[in-house]
């Protein structure tokens, strides 16, 4: 009897399920993190990074490098704007517009003066597309150009977003309903239903 509950047991616990990727950090490895990153990791990315996992298959793992805390696939963010805080993309909508005006055209110039005024003008459009996502994360590559975001500063701490200007220029928010206003998802909605279904229609 006692064998035959042993087994009936063994049949109906439910299986154990292990996260995906590396181990949990320790508190103190986020904290040390977080240091020398100079910000405060939104609560519950925080939380996720200590209780179940620090990254690898399901998104970037955040490790301890040889250049100290980071993302390692993130070799294009700039350490020196992740403090900053995330723009939402309305923010400066009209700014690029300006840019994009005062693009130099070759009629306008000597043939010099125009390879001076282009490289000045792409300089500041590359610095300006840099600034696009200050404060935030590549938390998934996609391939060809795509990424999804997570903004750890500012007001927008905590969403996640869609780095589309592989094609389109835009950075859009990755939301549950994009017919009422396109509300960021949080990264644990994120996690929940992955960046294909939080695209809007017709992406």
């Amino acid at each position: 009897m006692i064998r035959r509950l042993g087994a009936r047991a063994r049949l109906t616990r439910p299986p154990v399920r292990q996260p995906a990727g590396p181990p949990p950090l320790t508190e103190a490895e986020v904290a040390e993190a977080e240091a020398q990153l100079g910000i405060v990791l939104p609560p519950e990315y925080r939380r996720h990074l200590m209780e179940v996992s620090a990254g690898g298959e399901t998104f970037v793992r955040l490790e301890r490098t040889a250049d100290g805390w980071w993302w390692p696939h993130n070799t294009a963010t700039r350490r020196d704007l992740l403090a900053l805080p995330f723009p939402h993309p309305d923010s400066y909508k009209e700014a690029d517009e300006a840019l994009a005006r005062r693009e130099p055209r070759i009629e306008d110039h000597p043939d010099e003066a125009y390879a001076r005024a282009m490289t000045a003008w792409d300089d500041e459009a590359g610095e300006f597309e840099d600034r696009k996502t200050a404060g935030a994360v590549v938390i998934k590559e996609h391939g060809c150009g795509f990424a999804t975001l997570l903004a750890v500063t500012g007001p927008l701490a905590g969403t996640v977003w869609w780095d589309g200007r592989a094609t389109c220029d835009l950075i859009l928010p990755l939301s549950l309903n994009h017919a009422t206003g396109a509300r960021p998802v949080t990264f644990g909605e994120w996690l929940e239903h992955g960046s294909s279904n939080l695209l809007p229609p017709g992406w």
